[in-house]
C-alpha cells in the first residue's frame, strides 16, 4: 500500500487551506498513493476559537473534502472540528474515500505543557478502523501517541498499519519525544505508524503569536519493529512511501509481544 503524509501548515482559512488539501491529495494521487494523510488541525491551526469554525461532518467543508478524495481516488484523512453538543468542539478526523466515509473523534485531550485542550474540546468515545483494499487502518491523533494501549486496542482489533495525524507542540526536546514515541507505538502495537505533522510555521515565515501546538514537521513512517523509513524534515513536504501490511504479520510472528503480553495486570 502506498501512503502519503502531507506535512501541511494550516492556517486560520478553511478555505484556504482547502485549497491545499486539493493540491496535495492531487500530488500524491499522481505519485500512485492510495490513502493520504493530513495533519490534525488541517481544517484551521490550533491558536484561533475554534468553535466558529466547526462544522458538522455533512456540511461544506468535510462535502468538499470527500469531493476531492472521490476525484483522486484515493482515501483522505484530514483532521477538522465538529460541534460537540456541550458549547465545545471534537477534534476529528475526517476519514473518507475509496468506499469509506467514517470519522474518528481524539480520545486523550492534551491537558499538558501548560496547554488545556479540554477547555474547548471534547473528547472521543471509542477507537476507530477502516478498511480499505483489504487493509485494516487504524486512527490516532497527537496526543493520543502518549497512550499505548489505545495502539495495542487497535492492533487487537485487526490494525496493521495506524495513521496518526499531529500537531505537535513545540518546546525543549518535544521533537526527540516525538520520534520516541511515534517509534514505541510501532514497537508496542507492531503496526506501521504514518505520522502527519503539521509543519513547523516558523519555516514559512509565520510564527504565531499563540503557545497553541501549532507543529514541529518531522512526519516519518515508522515500520512495525520501530524503523524509520521515510521522514520530513520541519517545513511542508510531501512524503509518500510504500508500507507492506504483511510485515506487521512476520513482526508479529518474530516478536509477539501482542501475544505475549499479560492482560491480567491491566
Amino acid at each position: 500500500m502506498r501512503i502519503a503524509a502531507s506535512q501541511l501548515a494550516a492556517g486560520v482559512s478553511p478555505e484556504e487551506n482547502l485549497a491545499v488539501i486539493a493540491e496535495q491529495t492531487a500530488k500524491a494521487a499522481e505519485a500512485g498513493a492510495e490513502v493520504v494523510v493530513f495533519p490534525e488541525a488541517a481544517m484551521a491551526r490550533f491558536g484561533v476559537p475554534l468553535g466558529p469554525l466547526a462544522e458538522p461532518l455533512d456540511g461544506p467543508w468535510a462535502t468538499r473534502v470527500r469531493a476531492i478524495a472521490g476525484a483522486a481516488g484515493v482515501l483522505v484523512v484530514a483532521g477538522m472540528f465538529t460541534p460537540s453538543g456541550d458549547g465545545r468542539v471534537r477534534n476529528t478526523l475526517l476519514i473518507t474515500g475509496r468506499g469509506v466515509d467514517t470519522s474518528y473523534d481524539k480520545l486523550h485531550l492534551f491537558d499538558a505543557f501548560g496547554f488545556t485542550e479540554s477547555r474547548t474540546v471534547a473528547p472521543g468515545e471509542r477507537p476507530v478502523l477502516a478498511a480499505v483494499d483489504g487493509v485494516t487502518l487504524g486512527f490516532a491523533t497527537c496526543y493520543d501517541v502518549r497512550f499505548p494501549a489505545l495502539f495495542t486496542r487497535l492492533a487487537d482489533d485487526g490494525a496493521r498499519v495506524v495513521l496518526l495525524p499531529a500537531s505537535w507542540g513545540a518546546g525543549p526536546g518535544k521533537r526527540e519525544q516525538w520520534e520516541l514515541l511515534v517509534r514505541a507505538r510501532a514497537l508496542d502495537s507492531t503496526c506501521w505508524v504514518v505520522a502527519a505533522g503539521q509543519a513547523d510555521p516558523a519555516t514559512t515565515g509565520e510564527r504565531p503569536s499563540t503557545s497553541a501546538p501549532t507543529g514541529i514537521g518531522h512526519s516519518m513512517v515508522v515500520s512495525p519493529l520501530g524503523e524509520v523509513t521515510a521522514r520530513l524534515g520541519a517545513g511542508p513536504g510531501l512524503l509518500v512511501a510504500d508500507v507492506d501490511p504483511a510485515e506487521a504479520d512476520r513482526a508479529r510472528a518474530t516478536v509477539p509481544v501482542l501475544t505475549n503480553r499479560r492482560r491480567d495486570l491491566g
